[in-house]
């Protein structure tokens, strides 16, 4: 059997794109070589190699899961690399390459056979845990294993594996063995793991980026409590127990060796996280110079970043990036099950007032279709639900209700995250836009950190409490569109709990060209299925988008090596460091 090392070259251009995208600054100023408005979204910003210090983050919220198995969050799968090594990893680097694929604990990247069925990949060797015990292939084969095949013990995170490897149902918990008949990964030695898949997915190679690939040792996994204090396979570990709702604190790992780790430049001490701060005190504490980073990277809440694009002398401190984003409105098919009173929905929305209720320019560019412009397959000139200055067509929403036989509309509620300000303002500006015709929606708020696992994301909940809306935001596990996309729109994404496929759209014919593209080792060709099937999400009128959004990031002069990682739409936690002049 022949096998194929791949390049992934397409992913670097795809970076660039993302940059490409990026183009064109809010009003605050220019970038330059020595410093201005934006420069982080480019280059990195204070470059230093000073050690040492407290890198301070807060979050208004809390993380989904500190266990790498169990989290869909971006920032948090930014943050956990801190303690959670992965098989590949993103280049940490501004510019171009920044989405290339590079080895974290492998070798190399993974080899293919001719079809895409199997991967090959070689693990270093001497890589410990923060015990010094060896990491081995069969510990990263039983962290993926638990991720995707554990009785429904985990509800947050992704189920690339379980839909992808060719495995007969299995859970890790049930038996004396665990890997007992877990097969479609073989590890023929300490340092190889072998991926059999049921058909060819010439991307799967992203997958291996996720921190489910994070080791786990067997006699360390609790289970749901294992995530009070993961075995640190990284630079940092857990200093104490994860106190959900209060706080993470990590300090030094001393068996991380750096000489194999081209990710992580480990400068801080120490590193710290405030839990459960209000978004508004986190904006204060940034600028005061008190915290260094808000943990969920989506930038300053509306009432500073209207402050901060005031004060003409703080615009060097400022980035505006776009971050590869879609911030929507999923419109939930088991409560508003009638196609034309969902259209309806899409033409009585007003674009324009949830565009300024998420900030205007700053927040950026009104979205009216699903895949982002650096998307390959995007168009964004599609707009099937146009209206004149984006204000909404009432008289195709009225037609569409009286279609539905809702011709005096109908109530329901909008679920959205409590500590998201922006959501909560773009869930009362379509509140207002939709009452123009009769429907009546009341907004529910929820706390972030369980919105999907038991609340908008859970079949039972959203049923029992008529959730017929509720607003989200995703950004690309990788940039393509099934990256994107897949996730959030095919059928067999839909999960009872940790949904995120929230509007539950299951269409026969978008589920079909997801799985043709799978099988399309041709780029080209499979951004055109990408195409297809935005254009049928819209028909469907599954989801409502409201901006490709920017983020208003402020950054400290104590800050360094900051800049902005398309990957995760927000800065690269791995590279920053604190330099307070002491």
């Amino acid at each position: 059997m022949r096998k194929r090392t791949l390049g992934f070259v397409a992913l670097g251009a795809a970076a660039s794109l993302f940059l490409s995208a990026c183009g064109g600054s809010a009003t605050g100023g220019d970038s330059d070589a020595e410093g201005g408005f934006d420069l982080g979204s480019t280059e990195v910003v204070n470059p230093s190699e000073t050690t040492g210090g407290t890198l301070k983050y807060a979050i208004a919220g809390d993380f989904d899961s500190t266990d790498p198995a169990n989290t869909y969050y971006a920032f948090n799968w930014n943050f956990s690399r801190y303690y959670a090594r992965t098989l590949l990893a993103f280049n940490p680097e501004p510019g171009e390459a920044a989405t290339d694929l590079i080895p974290d604990m492998a070798v190399d990247l993974p080899e293919a056979n001719d079809d895409f069925t199997e991967w090959t990949v070689k693990i270093k060797e001497g890589l410990k845990y923060e015990d010094g015990s060896e990491i081995t292939s069969e510990d990263i084969k039983y962290g993926i294993a638990r991720s995707n095949f554990n009785g429904g013990t985990f509800a947050e995170g992704p189920q690339y594996f379980s839909a992808h490897l060719d495995q007969d149902d299995h859970n890790v918990y049930e038996g004396s063995d665990p890997l007992a008949g877990f097969d479609s990964i073989e590890t023929p030695d300490d340092h190889t793991l072998v991926f059999h898949l049921k058909d060819s997915f010439s991307e799967f190679p992203n997958v291996l980026t996720q921190p489910q690939t994070a080791p786990v040792p067997v006699d360390a996994d609790r289970g749901e409590l294992y995530q009070e204090h993961v075995v640190s396979s990284g630079p940092y570990k857990f200093d104490g127990d994860y106190e959900p709702g209060v706080k993470l604190n990590l300090e030094r790992n001393e068996h991380w060796d750096p000489d194999t780790d081209p990710v992580r430049s480990a400068l801080p001490d120490r590193i710290e996280v405030e839990i459960g701060v209000n978004q508004d005190e986190i904006d204060e504490r940034l600028v005061n110079g008190e915290i260094d980073v808000d943990l969920t990277g989506t930038g300053v809440g509306p009432s500073m970043k209207s402050r901060l694009l005031d004060d003409d002398s703080i615009q060097d401190n400022l980035d505006n990036p776009f971050t590869g984003a879609l911030r929507y409105v999923n419109i939930h098919l088991p409560i508003i099950e009638d196609v034309a009173c969902r259209q309806a929905i899409m033409y009585a929305a007003d674009r324009d007032s949830m565009w300024r209720a998420w900030g205007g320019a700053e927040g950026g560019d009104i979205a009216t279709n699903l895949l982002p412009p650096a998307i390959p397959g995007s168009d964004p000139e599609s707009d099937l639900y146009s209206s004149t200055d984006g204000k909404g067509d009432l008289e195709a929403a009225e037609a569409k209700l009286e279609e539905c036989g809702e011709e005096d509309g109908f109530k329901t509620n909008i679920a959205v995250r409590a500590e998201r300000e922006e959501d909560v303002q773009t869930a009362e500006a379509l509140q207002q836009s939709l009452a123009r015709v009769g429907i009546e929606v009341e907004v529910k708020s929820f706390p972030a950190a369980d919105f999907f696992g038991q609340y908008a994301g859970s079949q039972d909940y959203v049923r029992e409490n008529n959730i017929g809306l509720s607003v989200s935001g995703w950004g690309p596990d990788w940039p393509t569109g099934y990256g994107f996309a897949s996730k959030i729109t095919h059928g067999d994404a839909i999960m009872e709990t940790g949904n995120f496929n929230t509007s539950e759209l299951d269409d026969p014919e978008i589920n079909g060209l997801w799985d043709e593209a799978l099988l399309t080792e041709d780029p080209d060709e499979r951004a055109l299925i990408y195409g297809q099937i935005d254009t049928l999400v819209m028909e469907n009128a599954a989801i409502l988008p409201v901006v490709f959004d920017k983020a208003l990031i402020y950054r400290s002069d104590e800050l360094t090596n900051a800049y902005y990682q398309p990957a995760y739409m927000m800065y690269d936690f791995m590279t920053l460091g604190v330099d307070r002049g002491e």
